[in-house]
């Protein structure tokens, strides 16, 4: 199972990345919230304080994932190349 499908960056995510220190990833329908800690924290050499999962009503999982303060999470966007 793969645990992380894709990094979601719209207007409010980038509004979370700047004041909250958040990501947001669309998710296994599977993954629990310690899959998707684990997952991000190994894809992208970061520590991960906590993640608050949902699923949409267009049936997707997503996850917000908060980072603890050493990592910003603008750096890993960047990573990502979508800043």
């Amino acid at each position: 199972m793969k645990v992380l499908k894709y990094p979601l960056a719209t207007e409010k995510v980038v509004r979370l990345m700047d004041k909250d220190n958040k990501l947001l990833f669309v998710v296994d329908m599977k993954a629990k919230k310690e899959d998707v800690k684990k997952a991000v924290e190994a894809a992208f050499d970061v520590k991960v304080d906590k993640v608050n999962t949902f699923v949409t009503n267009k049936g997707e999982k997503r996850a917000y994932v908060k980072l603890t303060a050493a990592y910003p999470a603008i750096d890993v966007m960047t990573r990502l190349g979508l800043m």
